[in-house]
């Protein structure tokens, strides 16, 4: 029995970790801190200088940081649009690359000198700490209600979730060259090639299989997440099994997925917006587990110098020479050097020197635990400020209208979605609707009416149209419930393009002003060439109505 009693005592032990973590958000959210040091500190507290829990098995935390991690990279693909992608993949693969080898480069001589390492293992020491991290900079955020200009914002995420896989790759290569001594210069380089075209190929492959069984198999209600969350496992350990990148793979796997019609799509969303919080939890508090106070403040100073050059020097200067060539303005490359949080990866990766058995193995770990709970105490707590201050924060955003989505059997084209039109509905007054939408039925005072049936929407109406899934959330902008709100600082929102064969009907349609029937079908090109003739210059300006 004294076997079982342990074993119920363990799972009351890890429960009871997993709830302190849970409620901790509560704290992170009165206060503003970052969640994720919250979750840190859970596992300290926890360990050795707190409750006294001996957890010292590296190995465990390796798998299951790599699961945790395998996890949070399908979700962060899973969630960006091709269009979003496509929109800032330059600037941001240029971060998720140039941008991490140079903030590895740039904080290695901190390291060197701080540390007194040589110079592979003080570039091995920046590349660990040398990505950012989606999940702290996004939750931070979401909970200070913060929205960025659109391509700031767009940028930081494609770099968030494309960063993690070159960091592990410069790591793993950095980790080999100390295992094997000396070697050929291009052994290294050929290597992460591989390792990454590999990872991209079983990834692609992975998603479309995927999505093909996601549509195929007759999988019972409910069973659609669990197979996708099994599917990324597969997909992870059989890229690494090959040779490949599996982090690269699963966040290849989750685009395809993310940006192709598949059967329960939102259930599939929601399922990992919750295993993702629960991989994070997980991870932070075993990382936190790890740690011995007493050798960690044994290192603190020269690892607050390694954070302090790479917060205050590397990635600034890394951010400022990847962005120089994409027409970034000064406040939104200093928002974008600031906001630059480290996270989870940057302690996982930190241990593996411990896993395969390094020199110094422990010192990597301890700095890298301390750059990150520097970053995240010091740039997290400093980010809406910092938003604000650079006119990068944009107004505050009325909450999405509450949206009912429902999978027709079938159907993968098109799902029924649902909206209650309010008293200030958008809706009511313009009666406007993309041409992709199409109304199908409403319910009035507990009635069931046809569209054609139910006429003209009133107050208090449930509405339900045929959308494709994809596009779902552009229909919120039609049935928000509140007055549109008076046009902010033209600093906040950045540049925008309009096409010059743009007409004016367009535009006065979509801003909601009076043109002249004449003047609808004039184009922009037609209304600047009639008031400037062909000597348009920038900044000249032609009043139209409101705008």
């Amino acid at each position: 029995m004294g076997a079982l009693d342990t074993v119920s005592l363990t799972i009351l032990l890890g429960a009871a970790l997993m709830l302190a973590g849970i409620l901790s958000s509560l704290i992170a959210l009165r206060f503003g801190a970052p969640l994720l040091l919250v979750f840190l500190l859970v596992g300290m507290g926890a360990g050795d200088m707190g409750l006294g829990i001996k957890f010292d098995d590296v190995r465990a935390t390796y798998m299951v940081g790599s699961v945790a991690l395998a996890l949070i990279l399908f979700d962060g693909g899973l969630r960006t649009r091709f269009a979003t992608f496509r929109s800032v993949l330059a600037p941001s693969l240029a971060l998720a690359t140039g941008g991490v080898l140079l903030s590895a480069v740039l904080t290695a001589p901190f390291a060197k000198f701080a540390l007194g390492l040589s110079w592979t293992e003080a570039l091995l020491a920046g590349a660990m700490v040398a990505s950012t991290d989606a999940a702290a900079v996004f939750f931070l955020l979401h909970a200070h209600g913060l929205r960025l200009r659109p391509r700031v914002s767009a940028t930081l995420e494609v770099e968030s979730g494309t960063n993690d896989p070159f960091a592990i790759f410069l790591t793993l290569m950095l980790v080999e060259l100390l295992l094997r001594g000396e070697e050929p210069w291009w052994l290294p380089l050929a290597s992460l090639a591989g390792k990454g075209l590999g990872g991209a190929a079983v990834g692609f492959l992975g998603g479309r299989a995927t999505v093909w069984a996601l549509n195929r198999l007759g999988l019972a209600q409910g069973l659609h997440a669990p197979f996708v969350a099994t599917s990324v496992l597969i997909v992870f350990s059989l890229s690494e099994a090959l040779g490949a990148s599996g982090f690269l793979a699963v966040y290849m796997a989750g685009l395809i997925v993310g940006n192709r019609p598949t059967r329960a799509h939102n259930n599939v969303v929601v399922f990992f917006d919750a295993a993702t919080w629960l991989a994070q939890i997980v991870m932070f508090v075993l990382l936190g587990l790890l740690v011995w106070p007493d050798r960690l403040l044994l290192h603190l100073l020269p690892a607050l110098v390694v954070a302090f050059g790479l917060m205050v020097f590397a990635r600034p200067a890394a951010v400022f020479a990847c962005l120089s060539f994409f027409r970034f303005s000064l406040r939104e490359r200093m928002f974008m050097s600031w906001v630059g949080l480290r996270g989870a990866v940057g302690i996982f990766l930190a241990s593996i020197p411990l896993l395969v058995g390094l020199p110094n193995a422990q010192l990597y770990f301890d700095v890298g635990f301390v750059v990150v709970l520097i970053s995240l105490t010091a740039q997290g707590w400093t980010i809406p400020w910092a938003a604000h201050r650079l006119h990068i924060a944009l107004p505050h955003h009325d909450p999405p209208p509450r949206r009912v989505e429902l999978d027709l059997p079938g159907q993968l084209a098109q799902e029924l979605v649902g909206y209650s039109i309010g008293h200030d509905n958008p809706y009511l007054r313009r009666h406007l609707m993309p041409s992709w939408a199409k109304p199908m039925l409403v319910v009035r005072n507990e009635q069931v009416l046809s569209s054609e049936e139910a006429g003209a929407v009133r107050e208090g109406d449930h509405l339900y149209l045929l959308a494709p899934p994809e596009k779902a959330q552009a229909l919120d902008r039609f049935f928000v419930d509140m007055p549109p709100p008076a046009a902010p600082d033209p600093r906040l929102l950045g540049d925008f393009f309009v096409p010059a064969t743009a007409t004016l009907g367009a535009l006065a349609e979509i801003y909601g002003i009076d043109i002249a029937p004449p003047q609808k079908e004039t184009s922009l090109h037609d209304l600047f060439a009639a008031q400037f003739g062909h000597r348009v210059h920038a900044g000249d300006r032609v009043p139209l109505g409101s705008i």
